[in-house]
Parts: C-alpha cells; structure tokens; sequence
C-alpha cells in the first residue's frame, strides 16, 4: 500500500480511512496499540478474544495440554 495521509482533529484524534479499518480488521469498539519508535507513531490492532478463539494459533490435543500443564506445576512446585 502506498502512502495515504489521514486527518487529525480539533482534539487531536487521528481519522483513519474505511479502507485501512478493513485492512487490519478494525471495527467499531475495537481496540488497538500505539506506540512510538523512532520518532514515529505505529498503530496496530490488537485482536479481540473472539477472533483468537476462532483462528487460534497453535492447535494442541487434550492430552497435550494437560501435559503442559501438569508440567508447569511441577516447575512451580504445585504438581508431582
């Protein structure tokens, strides 16, 4: 994508395009991460749980989370 420049209002908010919303999958009442690096804003979007349930990134059995998680205990001293 090419550069697109996007207005800034009275109260400094800053209007993104229907385009960009679509994009990056920004919705009304979503929410989104702004951090500076480099003298620069970046704006991403942060995914709602929703959307992390139905396009999970790592599959895993019963068997095999059980197996992390019994695991995890016995690092913590909880499981043995």
């Amino acid at each position: 994508m090419s550069e697109i420049l996007l207005k800034v209002g009275k109260r400094g908010e800053i209007y993104t395009t229907k385009e960009i919303r679509k994009m990056l999958g920004i919705r009304k009442g979503s929410m989104v991460r702004a951090k500076i690096e480099e003298g620069k804003l970046i704006v991403e979007p942060v995914p709602a749980i929703e959307d992390v349930i139905r396009n999970p990134v790592v599959r895993i059995t019963p068997e095999e989370a059980e197996r992390i998680s019994e695991e995890a205990q016995r690092e913590e001293g909880i499981y043995k």
